[in-house]
């Protein structure tokens, strides 16, 4: 008795102690590893700043999926959380709270490349910028 006794312990002690499957992690990149990045087709960029910053200027290519308001929250349920995602706001503190949001969705491949102005003094390419 003493024996399947200690051998259930044991297997639940060892059950407990597996690794549990990793979520992805938000990897962060600087605007010249950014730069160095291929973006595939499927790649999406993502500016999580508000309307109005959007509107000031954005990066090349970015759709505008503000943080704040909720409809980050509401809309990346619909999104395909096998495609790479990159995102950026003002600073990096918006896009990393939103990239944090998405890992703990499933998104497998989240980077956070920081701050609109950063990027663009890096040379990334602008739309719309009002600041040239």
């Amino acid at each position: 008795m003493k024996m399947v006794l200690l051998s259930i312990l044991a297997s639940l002690f060892l059950s407990c102690n597996e690794p549990q499957q990793d979520l992805a992690k938000v990897k962060q990149l600087t605007p010249n590893e950014f730069k160095k990045q291929k973006m595939s087709s499927s790649a999406v960029l993502l500016d999580v700043r508000t309307q109005e910053e959007f509107a000031g200027g954005y990066l090349e290519g970015a759709e505008n999926v503000d943080y704040r308001n909720g409809d980050f929250a509401r809309e990346l349920k619909s999104w395909d959380k096998d495609k790479t995602y990159y995102l950026y706001c003002a600073s990096g503190n918006r896009s990393g709270k939103a990239a944090e949001l998405m890992r703990e969705a499933g998104f497998k491949h989240i980077y956070n490349i920081g701050g609109y102005n950063t990027l663009k003094q890096a040379g990334l390419p602008t739309e719309g910028d009002t600041k040239n």
